[in-house]
């Protein structure tokens, strides 16, 4: 097996490490962190595999994994974070111990379902797809256990890095223009996003999603 497609395995599991950490960390900046170290690790698995498969066009892909995923979003989460001073995810529908035995299910349930697609892949890390499918349930699940809705924004965000992430694994990336469209889509659904967290916490105090519960009560 060539150097380049073990570091690729390597990166893989630590995408699924990043996001277990995800899954059970309470501290907001900190899911910040842990989101921004999972584009630099897609963004070194985008250049090994441009390097392995001599395409030019994967390191540009590389490159606008770097700005979006490592530098620009972060960023603006931060911002995000210090204007609507929010600094902990106190509460979780469900405690830590449970929602990692609940990780840990959704990893067997996509490595089982994962299984028969390995053969089918194109790309030279085939082998990840089980990894990834683990990364894109454990980022749903991240996003129904929390209560906050930034935090389920972050999860919103790591949902899509796994997706990437499968893409990169299966098919050793994406067009050029695919990616740019869908950091287009990601930045904007950003701001959308932004600006709905604001209305809520205007609106209620809180970033609280248990209290839109309230609304449908008083429709009723």
């Amino acid at each position: 097996m060539p150097f380049s497609l073990q570091v690729i395995h390597l990166l893989s599991a630590l995408m699924l490490l990043l996001a277990f950490a995800m899954l059970t960390e309470r501290r907001v900046l900190q899911l910040t962190r842990l989101y921004a170290l999972q584009g630099l690790l897609l963004c070194l698995m985008s250049a090994l595999i441009a390097h392995d498969v001599h395409q030019t066009e994967l390191y540009g892909s590389a490159l606008l994994t770097l700005f979006t995923k490592v530098l620009l979003i972060p960023h603006l989460l931060k911002r995000l974070m210090l204007k609507l001073r929010v600094r902990w995810d106190t509460e979780m529908l469900v405690n830590i111990p449970t929602t990692l035995l609940m990780g840990l299910g959704l990893v067997i349930i996509a490595f089982y379902l994962a299984r028969p697609l390995m053969p089918l892949t194109l790309g030279v890390a085939g082998q990840g797809l089980g990894i990834a499918l683990a990364c894109v349930l454990l980022s749903l699940l991240m996003m129904i256990v929390r209560t906050r809705a930034l935090s389920q924004v972050v999860g919103f965000l790591a949902m899509e890095n796994a997706l990437m992430f499968a893409a990169i694994v299966t098919a050793n990336g994406m067009p050029m223009v695919v990616e740019l469209g869908m950091a287009l889509d990601v930045l904007m659904g950003l701001s959308i996003l932004g600006v709905f967290l604001f209305q809520i916490r205007e609106q209620f105090e809180s970033l609280d999603i248990r209290h839109l519960e309230t609304l449908k009560e008083k429709q009723r």
